[in-house]
């Protein structure tokens, strides 16, 4: 008996040294890395140490790696950023993105599409944050960020997120500054009125909190000018989201879709500061704008979803199908890989984000590139069919293998959830 556990003991010290002296704990080989903040776009190894990047490079031996990833003909990105999503999921079924149904569980949707970091786009207001950060924040391996809404309440729905006497921009700037780890930006939303107020009230508390506002506009009943909005509301570096959305009537959009032109004052506007959101939505995106805003080469500047129990089942589907709706437009693939990581980050102001760079935390996504025939619809029905179309094969958070679609690890490893 003594014999067994001395040689249980030898072994274990033998394996513990053994981990000890292990170069790197992942060495990801001969995949096409795209890095736009450090302008990388060719094929490199990169090697992963103690949940940060440890080197980029040419040929890395990985001799004594715990772990080596094969991605050849694979495409090698910083962890994908989705700066729109709704993730305060709840069981409130009488009230919407608040702590009710109509919002998802993040880690369910992000992993497999390469989606290392998420944007919560205002479900939650100063009132119902603490909430959501235990719920949902606390218990997510996805890192969750959030634009905090100007309504206390948040996302409640219906008359809670008309109510004027509950956006309270010092209230909410103040609330978003003190609480900056986590919150990176004002959120407006679902605003009926016909009515500055509102908009105002994010932008100041935007200005309290050093902060974006993110604007969701286009409901106004009768419509408000996007003009207006962009030239003399917004500042430099906020954000209109859904920015390629078809509004009906008589409402405001970028595109003169009767000219195929987009409008003179958006030129203007991009030009001073303004941020372009896809926000893809159930609703919110169409190809009527996208198509002639792209060709004209007015590319978004952040290219998100808004997940949602809305959108994941209909046109959107999910972060990569959208990244691949803008190559099928003709958005070459370095543009589009810089809009889904270096530049989100640069937006909310978390430039430790979106880059391979030495030191980094080592978000990454390994993604395919699908040869065949595909057909990418918004919601309008309108079709592109493309012979391309970006997949996931693994995704690697915090230096841990999360998502692993064909096991390009060896040896695999099945993912564990930390506690």
């Amino acid at each position: 008996m003594k014999k067994s556990v001395f040689l249980f003991l030898i072994m274990f010290l033998s394996l513990v040294c053994l981990m000890q002296a292990q170069t790197y704990n992942i060495v990801i080989k001969g995949g096409h890395v795209i890095d736009p903040k450090n302008n990388i776009n060719e094929v490199m190894d990169i090697a992963v140490k103690d949940g940060k990047i440890a080197a980029v490079a040419k040929n890395i031996n990985p001799a004594g790696a715990i772990q080596v990833v094969d991605a050849r003909g694979f495409y090698v990105t910083p962890g994908l950023i989705d700066i729109h999503v709704h993730v305060y999921q709840g069981t409130n079924l009488d009230q919407q993105y608040m702590n009710g149904p109509n919002s998802v569980s993040p880690d369910g949707f992000t992993f497999r599409v390469g989606v290392t970091t998420v944007v919560d786009a205002g479900c939650a207001g100063w009132r119902t944050f603490p909430d959501f950060k235990k719920q949902t924040i606390d218990r997510s391996q996805t890192r969750v960020l959030a634009f905090l809404n100007i309504v206390g309440d948040g996302m409640r729905g219906g008359p809670f997120e008309q109510n004027l006497k509950d956006m309270d921009a010092r209230i909410t700037g103040e609330y978003a500054k003190k609480n900056s780890d986590h919150i990176v930006g004002i959120k407006l939303a679902h605003f009926n009125g016909p009515d500055w107020t509102p908009t105002d009230r994010s932008v100041e508390a935007g200005k309290i909190a050093d902060m974006p506002a993110m604007i969701d506009f286009g409901g106004s009943n009768p419509p408000l000018s996007f003009k207006e909005l962009f030239l003399d509301h917004l500042r430099p570096g906020d954000i209109l989201t859904h920015c390629y959305a078809q509004l009906g009537g008589s409402r405001e959009s970028i595109v003169d879709t009767d000219k195929g032109e987009v409008k003179p004052f958006v030129w203007e506007a991009v030009k001073r500061g303004l941020i372009l959101d896809v926000g893809y939505g159930g609703i919110s995106f169409a190809y009527s704008q996208a198509i002639p805003a792209v060709k004209s080469g007015l590319y978004p500047h952040a290219i998100s979803t808004d997940l949602h129990i809305g959108s994941m089942n209909g046109a959107m589907k999910d972060q990569l199908t959208t990244m691949s709706k803008f190559l099928a437009m003709g958005m070459d693939l370095q543009s589009v890989i810089n809009a889904s990581t270096w530049k989100p980050a640069q937006i909310i102001k978390r430039e430790e984000l979106g880059h391979l760079s030495v030191g980094a935390e080592a978000d990454i996504a390994v993604l395919n590139m699908r040869n065949g025939k595909f057909g990418l619809f918004d919601y309008t029905g309108y079709k592109l069919e493309t012979d391309k179309k970006l997949e996931c094969e693994m995704t690697i958070r915090a230096g841990r293998i999360v998502y692993d679609l064909n096991g390009i690890a060896n040896p695999v490893v099945l993912p564990r959830r930390r506690n």
